[in-house]
């Protein structure tokens, strides 16, 4: 499986957590759990992909181009070697050169951790999938924050739990334990 798969790390940016413009609920448990996935992926020197949300419209106070909030979170601080892709869109193939740089690199399967998983998560998954990549999801590598519908706050627990739920239709939802100890189990 690991030969022709690649890490896509979703917008994990510092607007998404404590003190940026759009904090996310416990974005730090799912960055350490995106830290794992990282370090085996170094340590394999398997492809690794970041994607970095910029926003355009300065209607919208959040990942502002060249603002410290726009940046890639420290923690996860992309390497020399590691692709970068700036996205303008939720769904990261969108007017990118994503999906020709997998198809060059080999890759047939994405192991997809990030944020927000209510929206470019869930937006890139979708589109990996109707591209013919096979797809796994890391729900606890993801975050996501509450959304409002008719004046109603619905939690984040709740739009996190629906957002997985949702796609375990299409694709594999896996925690990072037991997606760690998968691939490290003899075959």
């Amino acid at each position: 499986m690991m030969n022709n798969t690649a890490l896509i790390l979703i917008d994990i940016q510092n607007d998404y957590f404590p003190g940026g413009a759009l904090a996310l609920e416990q974005p730090e448990l799912a960055t350490e759990k995106a830290v794992q996935l990282l370090r085996l992926f170094r340590e394999q020197q398997r492809p690794i992909v970041h994607i970095q949300h910029e926003n355009l419209k300065p209607e919208l106070p959040f990942m502002l181009p060249g603002s410290k909030g726009q940046r890639i979170h420290p923690s996860v601080q992309p390497l020399i070697n590691e692709k970068c892709f700036i996205k303008h869109y939720p769904n990261a193939f969108w007017n990118t050169e994503l999906e020709q740089y997998l198809k060059d690199q080999g890759i047939t399967s994405l192991v997809i951790a990030g944020m927000m998983t209510h929206m470019c998560v869930s937006t890139t998954i979708r589109s990996a999938m109707e591209r013919g990549f096979e797809v796994t999801v890391i729900q606890d590598a993801c975050a996501t924050r509450a959304l409002e519908l008719d004046g109603i706050e619905i939690s984040a627990e709740t739009v996190q739990r629906t957002s997985l739920a949702e796609l375990t239709l299409i694709v594999q939802v896996k925690s990072t334990g037991a997606f760690l100890t998968e691939i490290s189990s003899p075959v």
